[in-house]
C-alpha cells in the first residue's frame, strides 16, 4: 500500500507516493540532497540542472558498483570452477588403481 511521504531535497519539500519504507525514502532523499550540495555553490538554491547533474553522478556511481560486483562475481566464479577441478583432479588420483610393477609378492 503507497502512503504519501514528505522528502525534503534542495531546499525544496516532495510529496512521494511510494509503497517503500519511509526510513529508507528519507535515508535516499539524504542521499541525493548530500550530491546535490555537493556539486550546488554554498547558500545557493540548487538550479533544476544541478539536480539532473545529481541524479547523473548518482547513476555514474550505481553503473560502476554493478560493473564492480559482476567483476568480483566472475571472479568468485572462476576461483570456484579452478577449485572443484582440483578436488576433482585430487578425487580421481586417489581413485585410480596403483600401477602394477610387475613384482610378484607371495602371499
Amino acid at each position: 500500500m503507497s502512503t504519501p511521504v514528505e522528502l525534503r531535497v534542495g531546499g525544496q519539500n516532495y510529496r512521494v507516493l511510494a509503497s517503500a519504507n519511509e526510513a529508507e525514502l528519507r535515508r535516499l532523499a539524504d542521499v541525493v540532497d548530500a550530491r546535490l550540495k555537493s556539486l550546488a555553490a554554498p547558500g545557493r538554491q540548487p538550479s533544476p540542472q544541478a539536480l539532473v547533474l545529481a541524479a547523473i553522478a548518482l547513476a555514474h556511481d550505481l553503473e560502476e558498483e554493478r560493473a564492480l560486483r559482476k567483476q568480483v562475481e566472475q571472479r568468485a566464479k572462476d576461483m570456484l570452477q579452478t577449485l572443484l577441478a582440483r578436488v576433482d583432479a585430487a578425487l580421481d588420483e586417489e581413485s585410480a588403481p596403483e600401477p602394477s610393477t610387475g613384482e610378484l609378492h607371495p602371499g
